[in-house]
Order: structure tokens, then sequence, then C-alpha cells
């Protein structure tokens, strides 16, 4: 079955071509599902294979100033992006020769999560603000030797990383500042460049999807994976491969090195856009902050109808909407209540 035949068009409330995913007959919500770190996992290779190689339509051909590019909410999209075009840029995204508007004169970067690309993070929100005018980009970072997926790095390095894209961003638009959106430790990165890069000050919005700025309990397990990266025989091999691994886990002496504090940054405007229903990013109360230049929000407590978990985040039209109006808050739009499930999306 070809899965775009799956995925009518609809218009959503600012009048943007969206790809609203069906869910194919059979499907059912699983409490465990959204409990459980190892079910994800088995379900996810499940799913990877089912998808291998199809089509969700994004990106099916050229688009033009009057398209506007397809906006897929389906973790899948992302999925099957990776699969078929790996490293690519996600759509409507870095366009070296865009010119910022008045109306959006901040460039917009995203920031992919742990064990994520660009490719396969960022295939709903790279188009949905293209489509709005924003000038975007995205990057990989964090790549170790033997991997070819990012944020496996020490994240010191990871927020070099995005440090120096920031700056070439900057110097090819011509903008003072940017805007983070970023996605899991994605969004926890930049506080590194905020801290002791000189971000700070390069930075008007920091949007965070699922953040985890105090580390995550990883569902009780972090003690337990701290002392394994602890022993002679284990911890160096896993840190060689994953640096930023142990740099996670609450209890990590990293954590407070890291000062995730809003009041670093006074000037930046935070938005902390949480699930109740987290595997990884736990509890999901690790992404809130606290100031007045702080927004926190939990979707759940916005539409009951919504059971995004931590992977689906990037791909949800109510988080997405929540992203604009971070970024544009003179138009901002409370989204409309929908249900939505994990990895499988809107229905």
């Amino acid at each position: 079955m070809n899965l775009a035949e799956t995925v009518p068009v609809a218009l959503n409330r600012r009048g943007i071509q969206c790809a609203t995913p069906s869910v194919p007959s059979g499907s059912h919500r699983s409490g465990s599902l959204l409990a459980r770190a190892q079910i994800f996992v088995i379900r996810c290779i499940a799913m990877c294979t089912a998808v291998a190689g199809l089509a969700i339509g994004v990106g099916a051909g050229p688009s033009t100033a009057k398209d506007p590019l397809p906006v897929p909410y389906s973790y899948f999209a992302g999925v099957s992006a990776q699969l078929t075009d790996p490293g690519a840029a996600p759509p409507g995204s870095n366009d070296w020769t865009c010119e910022p508007s008045a109306a959006h004169p901040n460039p917009v970067v995203l920031v992919h999560g742990f064990l994520g690309t660009m490719t396969s993070a960022w295939q709903t929100l790279s188009p949905l603000l293209s489509n709005n005018g924003f000038c975007v980009f995205a990057l990989t970072y964090g790549v170790t030797a033997t991997s070819q997926v990012g944020a496996m790095a020490p994240i010191e390095r990871s927020a070099a990383e995005v440090g120096q894209f920031v700056d070439r961003v900057r110097s090819a638009t011509g903008a003072d500042q940017v805007d983070l959106v970023g996605h899991s430790i994605g969004a926890t990165v930049p506080f590194y460049y905020y801290n002791y890069l000189g971000g700070a000050s390069k930075v008007r919005h920091h949007v965070g999807l699922a953040p985890w700025y105090r580390g995550t309990t990883q569902l009780g397990a972090a003690p337990t994976l701290l002392a394994l990266m602890g022993m002679p025989g284990i911890g160096p091999a896993v840190l060689e491969q994953c640096g930023s691994c142990n740099q996670a886990l609450v209890g990590s002496p990293f954590i407070e090195v890291l000062n995730a504090n809003a009041a670093v940054a006074p000037n930046i405007s935070f938005t902390n856009i949480m699930t109740r229903n987290e595997e990884i990013a736990t509890p999901y109360t690790t992404g809130y902050l606290d100031g007045p230049n702080v927004t926190n929000i939990v979707v759940q407590e916005r539409c009951s109808l919504d059971n995004t978990d931590h992977f689906q985040m990037p791909y949800d039209p109510i988080v997405a909407q929540y992203v604009l109006n971070a970024l544009d808050p003179a138009h901002a739009i409370e989204p409309q209540c929908r249900p939505v499930l994990p990895f499988v999306g809107a229905i």
C-alpha cells in the first residue's frame, strides 16, 4: 500500500496545505507504548521495516513561491525521508539566498534530538515555517566517527557546532539574531552555547520540544546507567561512541555544568512544550524553566485528546502551532484540539 494514498490534504487555519495522516484499520492505542521505551524500540523496528522505501508524500515534486510545501504530521514522514534520502535537508530549509522579511527578521535554526538528523527530525516544522515566511535552516551535529546519526558527541562539541552554524546563518542572511527550535537534547545543547560560547546575544527565541534541562531519569534507569558507564571495562567504550550518553542523565555532574537556567539569557524568550506521555525526557517536568521570560506548555493541559509522545512531538500539528505562536506571538492562534497518536500522528 502506498502510504501517500492514506494522506488526505486539508487546509489549516493559516491556509497552509497540510497532509493529515489517517489511521490504518486495526490500529489501536497502547498505554504501555507511552510508558515504556522498551516497547517503543520493538514497535519502531517493526514499523520502520514496514515503511522502508515508501513515500509519505513529502517533497513530491517541485514547488514554487505560490505553491506551499506539503506538511505531513506523522513521525513516519521523518522515518521515510531518512530511509529514502539520508542526509538531505528537510523541505523548505537551507536556502542560503533566503532574505529574512520585516515580519520575520530572525532566521530559524532547527536543532534535532539524540540519534536524530536534520532529515529525520524536521519534515513537518521545516516546510511549515517556510510556508509561513520564515527563513529556515537545519543541521546534523554531534556525529561521531562510527555513527551516521547525530547528538552523540559530547555536548560541549555539539554546542560548538551549533554555534558555528548559527554564525554561518547570520552571515548569510545578515540577521543579528536567530530563533532556535530544538527537540529533546537539541533544546538542551544550546544552554552550553549560551553559558560558555557567547551564544546568548545571538538568539532571540528558544523553543524546546520535549526538552530535558535537569537531565532524564530514563524511566528510573539513570543510576544503573551511570554506574555502568563508570565501570573501567564498559564506560570508556560506551563514551567513545556516545559522549553525551552520561551527560544526559539525572545525577551526572554535567547537569550542574550545563546550568540550564533562563536567567542566564534574560533577553531570550523561552517556550518549552512538553508531553506527559514521555519515554525519554523523564519526568516530563525536566522541561520546565522558571522566569519572566519563560512560557511552559504541557500539551495535555491544553488538549486532552493529544496523546503525542516524545518522538511524535516535532510532528504534532498542535505542537507545531505552538511553535508558530512562540516565533510570531503577534499572530498567535490557539490550535484546534484534535486526537493525535504516538508515531501515527493526527487523526
